[in-house]
């Protein structure tokens, strides 16, 4: 592969190297159906031909004035179609607006005001609501419509793209140049745009494919659509999942480990919502997976129970569990091989010390500084804790973005300038603490703490100590009333239903097991929910605002 270190950089061109090196490899596999035995069918496109596709469709948008800087709203579904589309708006130099489905009809309405895209890419159900609501869409002068078109006009994706063999000449790119704007849903506050640069993805191919140590024969099952374009980038056969990447935690396993094994998938990224049901399945049906290599897992804390099931019943003795730790606006960040989860710091974990997610990966930097809700406009040694202790993570490197769309002020809330270096750092909304051993564990999201008379808690410090108990799935800590005099709250959802006598019981289990613990003996409340409210996109970060509301009504006053 060529060395992308100089200025100029395009994802797009890794597609074209690839098509060049690989030819007839298989690029995208994807379920086509089943025959008449039940047996999953797939359709394949090879590296070429994909490359070829996406030469189509970028001289078509192209030709209808679509170049470099066009901010592009791309609405299709998750699949071959995202991947085309996406790699021939980079070929073009436009910058493709991804605005997260799931975030709920309002939310994705204002991200569409805010990104003021000036093109729109999309399939008929999402051009059906520009019309509905044309107020949100009034910077949208050029339509596309990807499938059928009706009666509002604009160009056909299947017709643009006709005509033209090529080859396209990939628009010339600088590393600085605007890449992509991501809306994803947010553990806190409404979405942001984050702006990505061209240099940005083309430090997180290599650094990606160099952590992982990702070669020509592996083949990836992408849960997240977006890394799809990074596994192609990387040469790597993407198979694409027969699942809802909106819902992942409705995974139907069957259909995942028929996908696995079907094509001989190495390599898989996705919510630890979907392993904790696959791992689970396959531990049932005595299942293995053999050819699966890399197992990484993000979005939220993973519990050793699922390295375990993974680790010891379903991958081979050569095979890994990983947690990348990270951010939309920065990932990679951090990472830690799940042997090292359960030989070292499973235990650590369950007794308080929070998720320990590993050393940062080559490039990378992680400070910890005193928590505060103020701007830091510079950086400064003296807002850094000693090791040990917990305070506010910070970030730097190759992959940290710089800015978010068209909103200064929570640029300046997120970002610190360490005018020495030039650098941009990254305030993660998390706090953790660093080891002797360089490694960070994750204590919480910084809104989330809870401030009591005896101190500061935090949640996932303090869930893991109630984790513990067989009939509990997760723990939620909220914190009822004001700081710094709330009361902490711990809600519970269980494996399973149980009537009101066993509640009384495992609540008890619960505060016997809190009391033990310095970290939780304060806590003297249990509530019971049926079904945590989690994040759209991983179905595994816990929605705590929405369950301290909930709790506010079901807690008598102290």
């Amino acid at each position: 592969m060529k060395d992308r270190s100089n200025d100029s950089c395009n994802i797009a061109s890794y597609l074209a190297d690839n098509a060049k090196k690989y030819l007839d490899k298989t690029a995208v596999t994807y379920p086509s159906g089943r025959n008449e035995n039940g047996k999953a069918i797939y359709k394949t496109w090879t590296f070429e031909q994909l490359n070829k596709e996406c030469d189509r469709y970028a001289k078509g948008f192209q030709n209808i004035g679509i170049k470099k800087g066009t901010r592009v709203l791309l609405m299709v579904q998750p699949g071959f179609e995202f991947i085309a589309l996406s790699f021939a708006l980079f070929k073009t130099g436009a910058v493709p607006v991804l605005i997260d489905p799931g975030m709920g009809k309002s939310s994705l309405l204002d991200c569409v005001v805010k990104a003021e895209p000036e093109a729109m890419v999309a399939i008929p159900k999402a051009h059906l609501a520009r019309l509905l609501y044309k107020s949100k869409f009034q910077s949208v002068k050029t339509f596309v419509t990807v499938g059928q078109r009706w009666l509002w006009g604009g160009y056909s994706a299947e017709k643009l793209k006709q005509g033209f063999d090529g080859p396209f000449e990939t628009v010339e790119t600088k590393s600085e140049d605007p890449a992509a704007i991501l809306f994803t849903t947010g553990s806190t506050g409404p979405p942001k745009g984050v702006l990505y640069e061209h240099g940005m993805f083309d430090a997180q191919v290599r650094m990606i494919k160099k952590e992982y140590g990702i070669g020509d024969t592996d083949i990836d099952l992408p849960a997240f659509p977006l890394f799809a374009l990074f596994s192609i980038a990387m040469g790597m056969g993407v198979v694409i999942p027969d699942m809802d990447p909106t819902k992942p935690a409705s995974v139907d396993p069957e259909k995942i480990v028929e996908e696995i094994k079907d094509n001989s998938v190495t390599f898989t990224f996705g919510s630890p919502a979907i392993w904790s049901k696959v791992s689970l399945h396959c531990v049932e049906q005595k299942v293995k997976l053999p050819t699966l290599k890399r197992v990484l897992m993000a979005g939220a804390p993973v519990s050793a129970e699922i390295h375990e099931r993974m680790l010891n019943h379903v991958l081979s003795d050569d095979a890994s569990t990983f947690t990348p730790f990270g951010a939309t606006e920065s990932l990679p960040v951090c990472d830690i091989d799940g042997h090292e989860v359960l030989d070292k710091t499973a235990e650590m974990t369950a007794q308080g010390g929070g998720a320990c997610v590993g050393r940062p990966l080559e490039g990378m930097s992680v400070k910890i500084i005193k928590i505060s809700y103020d701007p830091i406009p510079e950086w400064s040694d003296s807002l850094k804790v000693p090791s040990g202790e917990i305070g506010e993570i910070v970030v730097s490197g190759p992959v940290v973005t710089k800015q978010y769309f068209h909103d200064e002020a929570k640029t300046r809330m997120a970002k610190i300038i360490d005018h020495k270096t030039g650098a941009v750092i990254h305030r993660m909304g998390d706090v953790g603490y660093l080891d002797g051993e360089g490694r960070l564990w994750f204590c919480g999201r910084k809104n989330h703490r809870v401030a009591t008379v005896g101190g500061i808690l935090f949640t996932i410090q303090c869930e893991a100590i109630f984790n513990r108990h067989p009939e509990v799935f997760r723990t939620a800590l909220v914190g009822l009333n004001d700081a710094p005099n709330q009361r902490p709250i711990i809600i519970a959802e269980l494996n399973k239903q149980t009537s009101a006598k066993d509640k009384t019981r495992i609540a008890q289990e619960l505060l016997e097991l809190g009391a033990k613990n310095r970290l939780t003996d304060s806590i003297k409340d249990i509530l019971f929910h049926p079904q945590f409210p989690t994040d759209i996109r991983h179905n595994a970060k816990i929605f705590r605002e929405k369950l301290k509301d909930w709790a506010q009504n079901r807690i008598s006053p102290s």
